[in-house]
């Protein structure tokens, strides 16, 4: 009797008992599709840099700084800028204003034919105007 119950229920209900065969098999798919794509790929990339040695101590170039008229307080701010700091903090260093930080490193960018902080140090630097 007891079979033919479940007959029973497992036929009238077929539908429904297909329908949540398919779901769960979609769903286990669903998931494993979404852990393998979604796995977080980690790429190593090494990338070899040349790094120059400078071959004694730092010796300013004086003539340069001479020849492109810079003034000892705008190689200071060039020092500053080489260090990174903001107008802010050049002013606070040298005991100035920022509008005079301003100036100077509009003479400065003027003077090394410079647009940016990063390209005066960077000309600075070749030119042996700072360390």
């Amino acid at each position: 009797m007891r079979y033919v119950d479940y007959r029973f229920l497992i036929v009238e209900h077929s539908v429904e008992i297909y329908g949540a065969i398919v779901a769960a098999l979609f769903a286990a798919v669903g998931i494993w599709l979404g852990l393998t794509l979604t796995k977080e790929k980690i790429v190593e990339k090494r990338i070899e840099v040349e790094v120059l040695v400078p071959a004694g101590p730092f010796v300013f170039n004086q003539a340069k700084a001479d020849e492109l008229t810079l003034t000892p307080r705008e190689i200071d701010v060039l020092g500053l800028m080489a260090e990174g700091l903001s107008n802010k903090e050049m002013a606070e260093r040298l005991f100035v204003s920022e509008n005079t930080i301003k100036t100077h490193c509009g003479r400065v960018f003027d003077k090394l034919g410079a647009k940016r902080r990063t390209q005066a140090v960077q000309t600075g630097k070749q030119l042996n105007l700072i360390a």
